[in-house]
């Protein structure tokens, strides 16, 4: 783990004191910004993000018999893996409506290092609808998440401690084709 300190400490000391002690802030109370799934589920094999979907019947029978109500829009897969695998969405304060948006950790944002790819999971059809690359998060923490690679990379590394899911290869030495570390 020495190497992934030292990267992330890199990253944060480029930040100013302020953005320090806010994302520090969030991370310390996270319970209250993000919420993980329970177990990691892939819900669909194959799936990418498209504008609509049309759900194979097993997988509609699954949601249904769970009372899941399959949402076919774009990240609608993806909402119901989380859910299928023990996630909660809370509700939005601003609009008792909404719920917190369900984020894929590996939004394709934030290489490793220059020389690296990372994952973006809407595009992979192994890793859109897997749920332990996917949290329901506060609008507070989505931001952090979508503007600092130090945030981002602390959401990943906590997918690993839960799901053991490293499909980047950081925190692991070797990965199975689904990014699940393999001893």
């Amino acid at each position: 783990m020495e190497p992934f300190n030292s990267v992330v400490s890199r990253k944060l000391e480029k930040l100013s004191r302020s953005e320090k002690k806010i994302i520090n802030e969030v991370w310390s109370h996270k319970k209250d910004f993000v919420q993980w799934p329970t177990e990691a589920i892939l819900l669909w094999d194959g799936c990418v993000r498209v504008r609509y979907h049309k759900y194979p019947s097993e997988i509609k029978e699954k949601l249904k018999s769970r009372g899941i109500v399959i949402d076919s829009r774009s990240n609608g897969p993806a909402i119901m893996s989380f859910l299928l695998s023990g996630g909660k969405r809370p509700m939005r304060k601003s609009n008792s409506n909404e719920e917190w948006h369900v984020h894929h950790v590996y939004d394709g944002k934030f290489a490793w290092t220059n020389d690296r790819k990372t994952l973006h999971a809407v595009q992979d059809g192994r890793h859109f609808a897997q749920s332990a690359g996917l949290v329901a998060i506060h609008p507070i923490a989505e931001a952090l998440a979508d503007e600092y690679f130090y945030f981002a990379w602390l959401l990943r590394y906590e997918s690993y401690l839960r799901f053991n899911y490293d499909p980047d290869v950081v925190f692991c030495r070797r990965i199975d084709d689904y990014g699940f570390k393999v001893s």
